[in-house]
């Protein structure tokens, strides 16, 4: 009897270690001669993958797409977009927030024709899913609002 309840004993303390290992934290190990299991929380990165797109029309579902690009910032910058280094950065500085990248010129002499041309951008931006979009009358004002942004004026 003494010999079932040990091996019963033995056998649930092996299945919660396996149970903590496969949850990603480490086991503390009392035998040198096992390798430690490593811990997840170091190394890893949230990711950032996104597409970012511009095209004909005043709304993002159904605008005639023009050009698209996609940008991914981890673990390094990369992506078609043709500047991925510093759109990465410029997101990062306003952790993610496309509205704040389009910002309106009072400098720009443009026509108030309406052509409308709308921008928008979908994905993931450090682990959290995004959506945005903004439409601008025409080209003329697109260029201006976005003539400072990496990330947008591509």
């Amino acid at each position: 009897m003494r010999h079932v309840l040990g091996t019963v004993a033995a056998a649930a303390t092996a299945a919660a270690c396996l149970l903590t290992a496969t949850a990603g934290t480490a086991v503390a190990q009392d035998r040198s001669d096992r390798p430690s299991v490593p811990t997840l929380e170091k190394g890893l990165y949230a990711p950032t993958d996104l597409v970012l797109a511009v095209g004909r029309g005043a709304d993002a579902a159904t605008i005639t797409v023009e050009r698209t690009v996609t940008l991914s910032c981890a673990p390094r910058p990369s992506g078609t977009h043709p500047d991925a280094a510093a759109a990465c950065a410029e997101l990062k500085a306003v952790d993610g927030r496309f509205g704040d990248l389009a910002r309106t010129s009072t400098n720009a002499m443009c026509t108030k024709q309406w052509a409308p041309v709308t921008v928008f951008a979908t994905g993931v931006w450090e682990g959290r899913r995004v959506g945005w979009s903004t439409t601008f009358a025409n080209g003329c004002t697109r260029d201006a609002a976005l003539a400072k942004s990496a990330a947008l004026a591509f």
